[in-house]
């Protein structure tokens, strides 16, 4: 007979697992479980989750409770009597009451190598954090933060230029297979769960605006980590003549900075009082490069977007801005 699941998640993360397990056989999926549709963009509009328009499209059937604790949400649990529930990116918490329900248990895919990056944004983190690796991880969830024992796994480098979108995208496909695997493994009885070690564990936290001011003592490498890492929100920001500023680039060493021959070369600018090139925030030009000045490196500029505007090319930017060379970000 079928393995009879249950697919629990909500972001765009989990369609590709979804579709996979869809398209398998031995596999049921007798109901999805996905949080109810939200407000977005600027006309708030109702807008379904990703797993909700992939599920419909599968012509399978969608349960939105907007608490999983609830009794109803326990009955429908018990109707459909799953002989496990995969759980992908749901966003809620699960009841220890829910959790004893599956034979197999509630099985999780999750985007680290656990116990290292427990929580809700282990990609981001990973690289804001400057990992050279990553990967996923299937769990059986317990009654803790991503605590449970650990299944089967699988390793990634992180592109050096690879963006939290980018790789969220890679491992969302690399996913698929990996929990089908370990449904199928778990169900013959040929995969061992294996307890983690809270000593080395480590934590993603949920990302937060405050996270995204960029700290120009740090040096570029580090700099351009958290841009990376902050796509698409909060996204990486800091201030320019007092207004918040969203900037994008990638790091540069001051080293191979070609140096101008003198200063009329550098940039024809207003008179101003010059900054030392190596002050932390100053702009510079360096030939045809718009570049940041930090700590032990510079950041070579390619977007930015000050607040209430589009965004624009940093050659856009600099005209726009009339650059003097008192100017510096994060003032």
């Amino acid at each position: 007979m079928p393995l009879r699941i249950v697919f629990c998640g909500t972001p765009a993360f989990a369609v590709p697992s979804l579709r996979h397990l869809k398209a398998q056989s031995g596999f049921e999926i007798v109901g999805i479980v996905t949080q109810p549709d939200r407000p977005r963009g600027r006309g708030q509009e109702l807008a379904m989750p990703a797993v909700k328009a992939a599920a419909l499209e599968l012509g399978l059937d969608v349960y939105q409770p907007q608490k999983i604790k609830t009794d109803d949400a326990f009955e429908y649990f018990q109707r459909l009597a799953p002989d496990v529930v995969a759980i992908i990116a749901y966003g809620q918490i699960i009841s220890q009451r829910l959790l004893d329900i599956p034979r197999l248990g509630w099985i999780n895919l999750h985007a680290s190598l656990l116990p290292r990056y427990r929580g809700a944004a282990p990609i981001n983190w990973a690289i804001i954090n400057g990992e050279s690796h990553t990967g996923l991880t299937t769990m059986r969830i317990d009654a803790g933060l991503d605590t449970g024992p650990t299944l089967l796994r699988h390793k990634t480098e992180i592109g050096r230029d690879e963006t939290a979108p980018e790789l969220t995208a890679r491992l969302a496909e690399a996913g698929a297979p990996l929990i089908a695997e370990t449904l199928r493994r778990l169900d013959r009885g040929e995969v061992e769960p294996l307890p983690q070690r809270d000593s080395v564990a480590s934590y993603a936290p949920p990302l937060r605006k405050q996270d995204s001011r960029i700290d120009w003592q740090l040096p570029a490498d580090q700099i351009y980590n958290r841009i990376r890492g902050l796509e698409p929100w909060p996204g990486a920001f800091t201030t320019f003549r007092g207004k918040t500023c969203r900037i994008w680039g990638h790091p540069l060493s001051i080293k191979d900075f070609p140096q101008p021959a003198n200063a009329a070369s550098r940039l024809v600018l207003k008179p101003s009082v010059s900054m030392p090139s190596d002050s932390p925030g100053a702009i510079r030009l360096h030939g045809s490069l718009i570049c940041i000045h930090g700590a032990g490196g510079g950041l070579v500029l390619t977007f930015a977007q000050l607040e209430g505007r589009k965004r624009v090319t940093a050659q856009e930017f600099a005209s726009g801005a009339h650059l003097t060379p008192s100017d510096r970000f994060g003032d």
